[in-house]
């Protein structure tokens, strides 16, 4: 196994346009590939502890069981190997995508996702990577193809190779892609302005804790832990 090669997996939430949140973020946690069975294994034993066996997914945060969420933020917070990014789009309904995506709100989708990874890839020079994002629906696999040429062009790595896959795969096949949307449910909670439940709040303020962060504004482009940008639009002819 390559030592430098790196795992990197995806999600976003509320990702279509005319919903109820104005809101839409896209995140992405990576580690050593070499280190993903332990982690994965690691994060199965915490489910087990807790007999939380089923699928970890940011809108099953209740009471019941706080401190099964509030160990993964410890235990993510711990681990040197596991670092997460997210970007963060504010009034998507000031999009304007007749200007800049084609008419599309899809190329913008993608195009946050080149944004979203290119910041992780350029910090990790000499690395190889494989890249697995949550399915969004059947008909991406051409963008997802495209996603990985122009993001090794952007590297001038004409031959693709050090991208060497991106894929699509569902949430229930991967621990570290749930953890994804765990860390991503607290972010988006945060920047919607909910209050809803006490639980999520409290996971959130956890967050926060831990990495030393605050949820609603981007930290240094340099920080690597846990690394977040918020994108502002500014009407039309503006984003």
């Amino acid at each position: 196994m390559d030592i430098n090669s790196t795992r990197i997996y995806c999600d976003e939430s509320c990702h279509l346009l005319h919903d109820s949140s104005s809101v839409m973020t896209f995140g992405a946690i990576h580690c050593p590939t070499e280190k993903v069975r332990e982690i994965s294994l690691e994060i199965k034993s915490i489910k087990e502890k807790y007999s939380c066996v089923g699928e970890l997914k940011w809108t099953k945060v209740s009471e019941k069981n706080l401190e099964f969420y509030l160990e993964l933020i410890r235990y993510f917070a711990s681990q040197e190997c596991l670092n997460f990014r997210s970007l963060i789009v504010r009034n998507k309904q000031e999009l304007d995508h007749e200007t800049f995506n084609n008419g599309e709100h899809d190329n913008f989708y993608y195009k946050m996702y080149y944004y979203l990874l290119r910041n992780v890839i350029e910090k990790k020079n000499g690395h190889t990577f494989e890249i697995f994002l949550d399915v969004k629906d059947t008909r991406s696999s051409l963008k997802v193809k495209k996603l990985r040429e122009v993001l090794s062009n952007s590297l001038y790595d004409f031959e693709m190779s050090r991208i060497t896959r991106i894929q699509q795969i569902r949430s229930n096949e991967s621990n570290l892609v749930q953890l994804c949307d765990f860390l991503l449910g607290a972010i988006t909670y945060t920047n919607r302005g909910l209050d809803t439940s006490r639980a999520k709040i409290e996971v959130s303020n956890e967050l926060s804790r831990q990495c030393k962060v605050c949820l609603l504004e981007s930290t240094p482009p340099w920080e690597t832990k846990f690394n977040l940008f918020h994108f502002t639009p500014r009407g039309e002819g503006k984003c």
